[in-house]
């Protein structure tokens, strides 16, 4: 199994959980107001008068043979508006209970 750390622009929230929705993913952890700025050339989200936007974030768990069709489906969203942004992270999950 895999966690999939998923941070997005806020405008994306209904996108995402569409997405999440779309591919059989059903549990997921959501983060709001999440702060940030992203690696390369992303604007700081910071809900501040100078940077007003915030973003968002989903942790979901899921197996291991979904993991590549989340993550090009995460690209495919990026792709379609690279200045909102949305970026994922996963790691291996060892064990659950």
């Amino acid at each position: 199994m895999k966690s999939v750390f998923i941070i997005f622009n806020q405008a994306n929230t209904e996108r995402v959980e569409y997405m999440l929705d779309q591919l059989g993913i059903r549990g997921f952890t959501f983060f709001e107001q999440v702060q940030g700025r992203g690696t390369t050339d992303g604007d700081p989200r910071r809900g501040t008068h100078t940077w007003p936007e915030m973003n968002s974030a989903v942790m979901t768990v899921v197996n291991d043979d979904q993991v590549d069709e989340l993550l090009q489906t995460v690209h495919k969203l990026d792709c379609r508006n690279t200045e909102v942004g949305i970026r994922a992270f996963v790691w291996n999950i060892e064990r659950t209970i």
